[in-house]
């Protein structure tokens, strides 16, 4: 049986050395949760929040089949655990994703000049209570805001920009989760209008607006394309992991 964890300290000491603020953010008990089938004395556990989950300390295939409904993206701590995974869901897109550093210092002029791009005709603007409702009416901005459980958390702890076209989100950087000492940033811009530097110029922005309060914009890349952003904006790579991609429909077997 599967156990919503309330005191994550018992499970501290298994993700300990593993630097992803989503981990962060459960630990933290900012948003997402802790899984476990032992809440007494847990030696394994699930951290979930958005449509990630991570696996830490024994290899539970009871954590793994039971996934949350819909689309994970499930991480594993070790071989052990892609093992796991792997036999529980066959059926699993095996993936590549890149961690960045978590230590950046940030050439806060050279991202001023970035901002400074913005191309006639469009607007850079803070995502607000307006503009958290037109993230929600597109499938392509919606991952900006859905992550939290309300609007109200979102405007209370979330931070995020985007810039308008026509009155229309046509780019956006925004935190697609917080911890208590950042954000993780969660980037997109509409098909149309890529490949015009709308990223480089919203992300930019967002950091600059983290820095000015303190937190840390932390950055996981999916694919090279965003390394390639990261490494724009500042970043450095730090190492390749390994994820499952697992769909709403598949089962195990």
């Amino acid at each position: 049986m599967i156990y919503e964890l309330t005191d994550t300290s018992k499970v501290t000491r298994l993700f300990e050395g593993w630097e992803e603020t989503l981990i962060y953010s459960c630990l933290q008990k900012v948003m997402g949760k802790i899984y476990v089938t032992n809440p007494e004395s847990p030696k394994s556990a699930m951290a979930y929040v958005g449509c990630f989950a991570f696996y830490a300390g024994e290899p539970d295939p009871e954590l793994v089949r039971n996934k949350p409904d819909g689309f994970v993206i499930m991480t594993p701590q070790n071989k052990a655990w892609e093992a796991c995974i792997e036999t529980c869901f066959p059926e699993a897109k095996k993936v590549t994703r890149y961690a960045i550093k978590k230590d950046t210092r940030f050439d806060k002029e050279a991202l001023r000049n970035m901002v400074s791009r913005l191309p006639d005709g469009y607007k850079l603007k803070a995502i607000d209570e307006s503009i958290y409702d037109m993230c929600l009416s597109n499938p392509v901005t919606a991952d900006f805001v859905s992550s939290f459980e309300s609007k109200e958390q979102y405007l209370r702890i979330g931070r995020g920009m985007v810039i308008l076209k026509s009155g229309r989100i046509v780019a956006g950087a925004s935190s697609y989760t917080r911890y208590r000492e950042g954000i993780e940033i969660e980037v997109d811009t509409v098909e149309e209008e890529r490949r015009k530097g709308l990223a480089t110029i919203v992300c930019a922005a967002l950091i600059l607006r983290c820095l000015e309060e303190g937190l840390y914009p932390s950055w996981d890349a999916q694919n090279r394309n965003s390394v390639r952003l990261a490494e724009k904006l500042g970043y450095e790579l730090d190492h390749e992991y390994t994820a499952y991609e697992v769909s709403g429909e598949e089962r195990t077997h």
